[in-house]
């Protein structure tokens, strides 16, 4: 009867998990608050700014749209695996890949994710590659590297570990 208990307790935890997961939405609304500042600024000095500015800022707002798309792929897939299945017969609109992604297929759209976001930034500092410096763009390189060899690695592992398993 204890163990029942425990084990209802641990279950029912995973619902600790929502408000996080809400916490996100609001980290979403401040991505589109910044990403309209950026689309205002843009708007403002786009017959004054040079090509490379607003390629800059584009790539700024590219930043922004890839940024909210990861968390929109960590709030949806995140609550299904891990908290409840949401019935997406009620949503006619729901994209079909979202009942489809496990753990190991979140975790490799993120870090794909995030492999693209370092790729922009990466863009962005040769696009303005006067006004950096060499030592910020080696660390730049650097990052991108790190997260390509990671998003790798975490791929070929679990292309091994799903062999290994069949």
């Amino acid at each position: 009867m204890i163990e029942r208990a425990i084990e209802n307790i641990l279950f029912a935890s995973r619902w600790l998990l929502a408000p996080l997961f809400l916490g996100l939405v609001l980290g979403l609304v401040a991505l589109l608050v910044k990403s309209s500042q950026e689309l205002v600024h843009i708007a403002k000095t786009m017959t004054t700014s040079s090509e490379s500015d607003t390629i800059l800022a584009l790539l700024g707002l590219i930043d922004l749209t890839l940024t909210g798309s990861l968390v929109i792929i960590v709030i949806f897939s995140g609550y299904e695996n891990f908290v409840s299945r949401i019935d997406e017969t009620k949503h006619p609109d729901w994209p079909e890949w979202m009942a489809k992604i496990d753990f190991t297929g979140l975790k490799l759209k993120l870090l794909s994710s995030i492999v693209a976001i370092s790729a922009v930034q990466l863009l962005r500092a040769f696009m303005n590659i006067q006004n950096v410096s060499d030592r910020d763009l080696a660390w730049y390189v650097g990052i991108h590297l790190t997260f390509v060899v990671s998003g790798l690695v975490l791929a070929v592992s679990d292309r091994i570990s799903g062999e290994a398993g069949h």
